[in-house]
């Protein structure tokens, strides 16, 4: 039996499924009767993982917001992932707002992660590791409870839990 036992967590986002939301919101967009003859889009740069939105005005804008969140939903795909933009004018009278896709996890938020779970007071140690943090245990029953304990705290990023070994 292993002296340590030990799980990594990272915040990853599937792009996969982002791409099919995407493409289930353009099409729900291509036939909602409120938006026919609107300039009103949304476009996806798998390259730089960015997806823009484009409204008639803001009321539409936000309404295509609501369609794209609506999709990221369904296909399980956390909204914590998306950082909004501020909106800003584009042409011919219409508004854009760009959401970033967050993947990965950075160095402070992976120090801001690592000193919740030393808050926490149970007896584990955690190593950052470029874009994850590993967690390390000598009872597996401590690292349960920090999975739990990390499922109730609010954190900015969305959380996966891997490699349990």
């Amino acid at each position: 039996m292993a002296d340590k036992f030990s799980f990594d967590i990272v915040s990853e986002i599937n792009m996969m499924e982002v791409e099919n939301a995407v493409h289930q919101a353009q099409k729900e967009l291509e036939t909602r009767f409120d938006f026919k003859g609107s300039k009103s889009s949304i476009d996806l740069n798998k390259t730089d993982k960015k997806i823009t939105l484009i409204g008639d005005d803001e009321f539409k804008l936000k309404s295509v917001i609501d369609i794209l969140e609506g999709r990221f939903a369904k296909r399980g795909v956390s909204l914590k992932s998306l950082n909004f933009k501020p909106m800003e004018s584009a042409f011919e009278g219409t508004v854009r707002q760009v959401a970033e896709l967050i993947s990965g996890l950075p160095s402070d938020k992976a120090k801001e992660l690592s000193k919740l779970i030393k808050d926490s007071k149970l007896k584990v140690q955690t190593q950052i590791d470029g874009a994850k943090v590993k967690v390390i245990s000598p009872k597996k029953d401590e690292l349960q409870a920090v999975m739990a304990y990390l499922k109730d705290k609010p954190f900015s990023l969305p959380l996966q839990f891997t490699n349990y070994r």
